[in-house]
């Protein structure tokens, strides 16, 4: 994982606001890439993570000039919620309230753990599980998505 630093003039009209969390477009030549970020402040500056993956998925270089823009982050989750997820939550009441216990945090953890899975079938199956350990009491990130 990589930060950047995201000058005052474009973190302070969302940090005043009180949104740590913003959705950021970045762009590369004819390449645009959107994604959720949090704005943290390190070292007297604001950062925000930039991954590798989403430098490779641009084509930059580590010299290269990027365009950011920063928008303000609506989101439920401070994520994208993959489709497979939402459904399978929303059909299971019992599951669905304990992830809405969760914190802000976790609960973007465990979608990201979803989310990592490209095919559809996956994500419903592991979501299923992740439902069903939920209601087990197993709340450990890394037993979740482990058959029962």
């Amino acid at each position: 994982m990589h930060s950047i630093v995201v000058p005052d003039p474009m973190a302070l009209p969302f940090i005043e606001k009180g949104h740590s969390r913003v959705k950021v477009k970045a762009t590369f030549q004819d390449k645009s890439i959107e994604f959720h970020a949090a704005l943290r402040k390190y070292h007297g500056q604001y950062t925000m993570m930039f991954s590798k993956n989403k430098q490779k998925e641009l084509g930059l270089l580590p010299n290269d000039h990027f365009t950011l823009q920063l928008f303000e982050d609506i989101s439920k989750y401070g994520v994208e919620v993959p489709e497979e997820f939402e459904a399978v939550m929303l059909s299971d009441h019992d599951a669905h309230q304990i992830f809405e216990s969760f914190t802000k945090g976790k609960q973007r953890g465990i979608i990201y753990m979803i989310t990592r899975f490209k095919d559809s079938q996956k994500k419903i199956d592991k979501t299923l599980i992740l439902c069903e350990n939920l209601k087990r009491g197993i709340h450990d990130n890394r037993k979740l998505l482990k058959p029962f």
